[in-house]
C-alpha cells in the first residue's frame, strides 16, 4: 500500500499527506452516510404502523396535491 501511494503521490504531484487525508475524508464522510441510513431506516422500522408512520392529515394533503398537479 505504501508503494502504490508513493507511486500516486509521484503521478498527481500531490504530497502523500494530502493523498491520506483526503482518503480518510472520503472514508469517514461514506461512514457517516452509512450511520445516517441505518438510523433512519431503524426509525422507521420502529415507528412503522404507528401514528408517526402515516398523518392522515398530512396524506390528504399530499393527494390533494398531487391530484391538483394531474391539470398542468
Amino acid at each position: 500500500m505504501h508503494a502504490r501511494l508513493k507511486a500516486e503521490s509521484k503521478r498527481s504531484g500531490q504530497p502523500t499527506t494530502a493523498l491520506v487525508r483526503e482518503a480518510i475524508d472520503a472514508w469517514l464522510a461514506e461512514r457517516e452516510k452509512e450511520a445516517l441510513h441505518a438510523s433512519i431506516a431503524d426509525y422507521a422500522h420502529t415507528v412503522a404502523g404507528t401514528t408517526a408512520d402515516l398523518d392522515p392529515e398530512m396524506e390528504s394533503a399530499a393527494v390533494e396535491h398531487l391530484l391538483d398537479g394531474e391539470d398542468t
